[in-house]
């Protein structure tokens, strides 16, 4: 499970060093692909293959569907860390996020999101009031 809040620098060959608490969910491979709200998502090889089969079972009829598809799949690129942690986020995904050299990077359980630290403290401070003011159930069941 991917938690907490961690800000790496990109580096001039546009790699990251993946955060220490999540080197061993993705040491064996990791996709990443365009996030919604412009950030990057990144998923363990097996979330994302798991995630995929899900995809793949919405119907080919539904415009909504096949539209999502194809943003989401077609941003994909599967990376493999290097030994000193790094992975290089590509360079269409670098400009979709607005990623210059200060990142945040975020655990969102099923997922890790890359942000522009910009955007991502423009995205918290927007949404940190409605968080701590939410009188009706969010998420079924939970809150």
């Amino acid at each position: 499970m991917f938690l907490g809040t961690y800000s790496p620098k990109l580096d001039e060959k546009g790699r990251i060093i993946l955060p220490a608490k999540f080197r061993d969910e993705l040491a064996s491979g990791l996709v990443m692909t365009r996030g919604q709200e412009r950030c990057v998502y990144v998923f363990s090889q097996r979330e994302f293959e798991d995630m995929h089969s899900r995809i793949r079972q919405a119907p080919v009829t539904s415009k909504q569907a096949r539209d999502y598809m194809r943003l989401f799949l077609s941003g994909a690129s599967d990376e493999i860390p290097d030994k000193q942690h790094r992975v290089t986020i590509p360079a269409t995904l670098r400009e979709y996020a607005g990623l210059g050299r200060d990142l945040t990077v975020i655990g969102a359980g099923n997922r890790a999101e890359i942000w522009a630290t910009d955007a991502w403290n423009t995205y918290y401070e927007a949404q940190e009031a409605e968080f701590a003011n939410t009188t009706e159930e969010v998420i079924p069941g939970l809150f």
